[in-house]
């Protein structure tokens, strides 16, 4: 991740505070390195995280780092993005998305 990013790096062992204790929504990007699919929506969810910094949170899980968490959310294919509001699921997509999607997912999740 860029120097200057609003991204956080998520793991196992952070999810509770990072995500689930979180003030603001979540949204967690659960993807691997070696998914195609995962590397086309990192530019437009890290432009996501710029454009909504301080009102929701933008979390990437590394399901091969962090095995666990995934588990723990039924995740089975990536990416898989969960928006989490007040620490419960509020919203999931499966796939890669297309911007405007995404935003529509995170404004949601803001009303």
């Amino acid at each position: 991740m860029e120097e200057g990013s609003n991204l956080i790096l998520g793991t196992d062992a952070n999810f509770q505070k990072e995500v689930l204790e979180a003030e603001q929504p979540a949204i967690v990007d659960f993807w691997a390195s070696w998914c195609g699919p995962c590397r086309m929506i990192a530019p437009a969810f890290e432009e996501l995280s710029n454009q909504y910094a301080g009102k929701v949170k933008f979390v990437k899980l590394n399901v091969d780092e962090n095995p666990k968490t995934p588990v723990n959310y039924g995740v089975r294919g990536i990416p898989t993005l969960i928006m989490f509001k007040g620490g419960k699921v509020v919203d999931q997509v499966i796939g890669a998305v297309p911007k405007g999607q995404l935003e529509n997912i995170v404004k949601k999740a803001l009303s």
